[in-house]
């Protein structure tokens, strides 16, 4: 896990002083190997979601350090390489592209949901948080008091990802958050479901609200098409009728794609994170004629150039720190996602959920961005903890396509500073929005029903800051109809 930073002046802002403990302790303890991956983006080579909590350089180099001595020599490195090409290589042509790739790497990268903390893509099992996280997590919990609930309140987390639809690892952590949320103060109780048998019209009518624990993909959809239409149905007029709906992080990446084609795509090249990083920027790199295809004499060649850069000191031997502090900045680049088809031109699949979520993502800035978090409504109840003041938060940070973000659709509650990034980091971004709005959390009415969106929440370190849980409370308690708040669009 790592620990996001809010400033010292913010924390002490928000009466968050007694959580500045252990918020650095987690940060001092643990920040990611600086080879962990965590950038990217569909603007970028396309990746979805982030780097996972043990980013790449970890499982790397335990396959590459074959003697496991250690240390990484430039014999074995290249060897492991070359072992690879071998086992991708089954139709012997001489040459092989990323995928083919990637169908070896998963064996160093295995695709389970509990493989050290690693964001996997199409699976949608139940999962077990992080302990450590959780204790951040409880620790960071407010002080101060919720609404009073009108009456007894019921939230269901839905946890399940589409088919080919990229799994985050904070899944498990948001939902448990959201349990110990209203626990805390008697505010609701919580089902977590991590299956679409529990999106019925009968079964919602328990339920005041759901919350979308980055429910990526098409995710209220299977192969039966009569029950998928009848579970949409269900979602719709369960918030359309009066009840709420919560969303965090990937919420957003839904329902913006070929959701057959993706899934199909999945089921053929199961994949993690890390493997989709290293298989993309081998034949990146190594692709000397264009073919996008990598020979073996091109794999030679390339795991030289970065043996070269891995040891910086021509000792000969790589250390697994040097290694993982060196991976990132000398051999993979920010953005290093393998391709998938541009947000710009998505095909909405169901619009009626891209407008009612108030957005769909095209661009994230990788994971930890330092972001600088804009009040848009000082006056709302739901911004009340941050006391009107700017505040830093270092996560993946989305970005919403052109066309399905407006603020005649939404009440802006926060953005992102965007006069405050740097060129280069603003540069990281395709086809930048050219209104530079850049909403991250909103809340919309739906009919008799109520939308709340927090676009952060990829990493772990955002549930162990007070004053973000306090947001997150408040949108939930809007979603229930407990918190009264002014749900007007910011643009007339």
């Amino acid at each position: 896990m790592m620990s996001t930073r809010l400033t010292l002046k913010t924390l002490i802002a928000v009466g968050a002083v007694s959580t500045l403990a252990a918020t650095m302790t987690l940060l001092n303890a643990q920040q990611p190997p600086a080879g962990a991956a965590g950038a990217g983006g569909r603007g970028g080579f396309g990746g979805r979601g982030g780097g996972g909590r043990g980013g790449v350089a970890t499982p790397l180099f335990a396959a590459l350090d074959t003697d496991k001595d250690g240390s990484l020599t430039r014999a074995e490195f290249r060897a492991t390489l070359d072992a690879w090409f071998t086992a991708a290589d089954t139709t012997k042509s001489g040459a092989v592209t990323s995928d083919q790739l990637l169908k070896g790497l998963t064996v160093v990268f295995p695709v389970t949901p509990t493989n050290g903390g690693f964001d996997t893509w199409g699976n949608s099992t139940p999962m077990t948080p992080v302990q450590a996280e959780v204790d951040a997590m409880m620790a960071a919990l407010p002080t101060a008091p919720g609404v009073k609930p009108e009456h007894a309140r019921k939230v269901l987390v839905f946890a399940h990802t589409g088919a080919g639809g990229f799994v985050h690892s904070s899944i498990p952590l948001a939902a448990k958050t959201v349990e110990a949320l209203g626990n805390k103060g008697g505010l609701w109780s919580t089902t977590i479901s991590y299956s679409l048998a529990d999106i019925t019209a009968a079964n919602l009518k328990q339920y005041d609200a759901v919350f979308l624990d980055s429910t990526t993909g098409c995710f209220l959809d299977d192969a039966d098409e009569a029950a998928t239409a009848q579970r949409r149905a269900a979602f719709l007029d369960f918030v359309r009728s009066g009840k709420g709906i919560a969303g965090i992080h990937a919420a957003t990446d839904s329902y913006h794609w070929d959701c057959a084609a993706q899934a199909k795509a999945a089921e053929a090249t199961p994949r993690t994170d890390a493997a989709d990083v290293l298989a993309v920027q081998l034949v990146a790199q190594g692709d000397t004629n264009g073919d996008k295809k990598l020979t073996r004499q091109e794999l030679a060649a390339l795991a030289n150039s970065w043996y070269d850069r891995l040891d910086t000191d021509k000792a000969g031997k790589v250390s697994q720190a040097d290694f993982a502090a060196r991976l990132t900045p000398a051999v993979l680049p920010a953005a290093s996602r393998a391709p998938m088809a541009a947000a710009d031109s998505a095909i909405q699949k169901w619009p009626e959920f891209n407008t009612l979520i108030g957005g769909f993502f095209k661009f994230h800035w990788g994971d930890p961005q330092l972001i600088t978090v804009k009040i848009d409504d000082p006056k709302s109840p739901l911004t009340a903890m941050f006391h009107g003041e700017e505040f830093d938060i270092h996560d993946e940070t989305y970005t919403f396509a052109e066309d399905s973000f407006s603020r005649k659709n939404v009440h802006v509650l926060t953005s992102i500073d965007y006069a405050k990034m740097s060129d280069a980091d603003k540069a990281k971004e395709r086809n930048p929005r050219t209104d530079q709005d850049y909403a991250l959390s909103y809340i919309r009415k739906e009919g008799k029903g109520r939308v709340f969106y927090e676009g952060h929440g990829h990493s772990a370190r955002v549930y162990a800051m007070t004053p973000m849980l306090e947001h997150v409370r408040a949108g939930i308690q809007y979603a229930l109809g407990d918190l009264k708040a002014d749900d007007s669009p910011s643009q007339k």
